[in-house]
């Protein structure tokens, strides 16, 4: 039997199933991933095709090669979709158990000043094709 995970905005007016496994969870500390956090971003993928979204969530073009999804009524930040096969997906927003762990931090150069990362994870200055694309699980 497949795995499956489900997760929702705060609301529960979009809500999400991903039948498969998910990729572990990567730190961004882009500009942009903290601007619309507040933070970082903690986020997990899953192939497109895998991943079934109810509800409308709102998508907002960050730049010509992505966009964010959000629930336009409570606000929560759920997805990334950018170039790859991969939908990136919040994984605050998931239902637990995930059974995820973090991977690793990416856009370290962006972070924000009052900060360390001290986790002893893999960091990346910039993108990292390596953290950004793995599912390790047999689908």
């Amino acid at each position: 039997m497949p795995e499956v995970h489900r997760g929702s905005c705060l609301c529960g007016q979009v809500a999400y199933l991903v039948r498969g496994p998910l990729r572990p969870v990567v730190a961004c500390h882009c500009g942009q991933c903290r601007k619309t956090s507040g933070h970082h971003v903690a986020a997990t993928s899953a192939p497109r095709g895998a991943v079934e979204i109810s509800g409308e969530p709102c998508w907002y073009e960050s730049s010509r090669t992505a966009r964010r999804g959000f629930c336009d009524t409570c606000g929560s930040n759920l997805f990334w979709d950018g170039p790859g096969e991969n939908l990136s997906i919040f994984a605050g927003t998931l239902d637990n158990p995930t059974g995820l762990e973090l991977a690793g931090h990416i856009f370290c150069a962006d972070k924000g000043d009052y900060y360390e990362i001290a986790d002893g994870l893999p960091k990346a200055e910039g993108r990292d094709p390596k953290l950004t694309t793995m599912i390790l699980k047999e689908q």
